[in-house]
């Protein structure tokens, strides 16, 4: 498809001055890990957290976008890369209205995260990695999916017969193994005040 004929609109409110009215620093928070490992589940308690200090964000989860948005794809790895490249899209839209856009997904690529990064401008895309042991992630299993794949009934599962590349350089690591939920979330909000995000609870 050519785009020689579309032509990019400004808008007549920018980013900079949603910000300065909102008081706090919109960006991507791109949670990344296993299936199970508790990304939308930290995705959500951020975003209530921000919500209670006044602060506006969206969850984008994995599973919701692909009943709508990208309801068309698969797994395989030509359909990922678009599922990410999509919601990354998504992400940016909401970071220019001057929201924190929460996304919780498998995201198992260094590319794909890298090419989100790469269109958000700096400080803009907070990578986090849920990280949490395969042996936990199936123990807790909480969609039945591990047992799944593990009987063939699941095709190019991540973790099992589809790799994930764990982020090498992640704005912050939190091992949901070894924390509580609450304390993830006050790492997150920490994370936040600390590099001028939002301001200080």
């Amino acid at each position: 498809m050519t785009t020689a004929n579309i032509v990019w609109h400004e808008t007549s409110v920018t980013k900079e001055e949603r910000q300065r009215k909102n008081g706090y620093r919109s960006s991507c928070i791109w949670f990344t890990g296993l299936s199970g490992s508790g990304k939308s589940t930290l995705a959500n308690a951020l975003s209530r957290a921000l919500f209670e200090r006044g602060i506006q964000s969206y969850v984008l989860d994995g599973d919701n976008i692909r009943h709508g948005l990208n309801q068309g794809l698969g797994f395989s790895p030509e359909d990922r890369k678009e599922n990410i490249r999509r919601i990354g899209e998504v992400a940016k839209l909401f970071v220019d209205s001057g929201q924190f856009a929460l996304t919780a997904f498998i995201s198992p690529y260094r590319e794909d995260r890298a090419r989100v990064r790469e269109r958000l401008e700096p400080g803009e895309f907070i990578e986090v990695y849920v990280k949490c042991g395969l042996e936990e992630c199936e123990r807790r299993d909480p969609k039945g999916l591990y047992q799944k794949a593990r009987q063939g009934k699941i095709p190019e599962f991540t973790g099992i017969s589809s790799p994930y590349e764990a982020p090498e350089q992640p704005e912050l690591v939190l091992e949901t193994d070894r924390k509580s939920l609450d304390q993830c979330v006050q790492d997150l909000l920490v994370y936040l005040e600390e590099h001028d995000y939002i301001p200080a609870g």
